[in-house]
């Protein structure tokens, strides 16, 4: 499990792959093409984000049209990520919890 965090917040770490993820959140699929003119980059450099988040499983291909590849999230991807968060953030509510009762029961 440790690897496969690693790999989608490694993936998750660049902004312009946050954004490719959250293109795709709107976006059924995407090309490099249709990124290469959101984003403003080359397509060199999509392909090499299409490839970091492809490798660590966030995205995946969905079908090609002529030459054109189109990509889309991978089901559950971020599934470990999110149950990962959540348990982090109940451990830190509950740390404030108990910090709040320390505080508040002193005179």
């Amino acid at each position: 499990m440790s690897g496969e965090l690693d790999a989608i917040f490694g993936a998750l770490a660049d902004p312009t792959r946050r954004r490719i993820v959250e293109t795709l959140t709107h976006a059924e699929t995407v090309s490099v093409p249709e990124l290469t003119g959101e984003l403003a980059i080359s397509r060199q450099a999509i392909a090499k984000h299409i490839n970091a988040l492809d490798q660590a499983g966030v995205i995946q291909r969905a079908g090609q049209t002529g030459r054109e590849v189109h990509y889309q999230l991978a089901p559950k991807a971020l599934a470990p990520a999110t149950d990962w968060l959540a348990k982090a953030d109940r451990a830190w509510q509950g740390r404030l919890a108990r910090l709040k009762r320390r505080v508040e029961s002193q005179p």
